[in-house]
């Protein structure tokens, strides 16, 4: 008796070709099988997490946002409008990232900070309390 294949995988193209994927169950945003997001996580339908980013807990990622590379958000973040989380950056807590800004390098966010705009925050560089950083500030260390 012949086993039964599994289901064919669904495959999206982040921008660098296709790749496994599938729609994330609370949003419908894309999320690459490498990538790890949490059940509890929302994924709007036109944001996406791929590579090998990690979402936990209530994360956020709306609109028009991406998640990749090995970044990793958690607790109650949000991402959202073009905003771009990625390299080894880290975003915890309650922070809030929107608008077109950039957040990569090793850069770690939490407690009540907020990147909009066109800001980017890189590097080493850590952004936290009630910190704010918008329009096109860079904050690079």
């Amino acid at each position: 008796m012949a086993k039964a294949k599994p289901p064919a995988s669904d495959t999206y193209d982040f921008g660098d070709g296709p790749v496994p994927a599938a729609q994330h169950p609370n949003g419908g945003g894309w999320v690459a099988d490498t990538a790890t997001v949490a059940p509890t996580a929302h994924v709007g339908p036109d944001a996406v997490v791929y590579d090998y980013a990690q979402v936990f807990d209530h994360v956020q990622v709306r609109d028009f946002a991406r998640v990749y590379e090995y970044a990793q958000m958690g607790d109650h973040a949000q991402i959202g409008g073009a905003a771009q989380l990625y390299g080894h950056a880290q975003a915890f807590e309650r922070v809030l990232m929107f608008g077109s800004c950039q957040i990569h390098g090793h850069a770690q966010l939490y407690g009540l900070a907020q990147v909009s705009g066109g800001a980017e925050v890189a590097g080493h560089t850590r952004l936290y309390g009630s910190s704010r950083l918008s329009g096109e500030d860079r904050l690079v260390d």
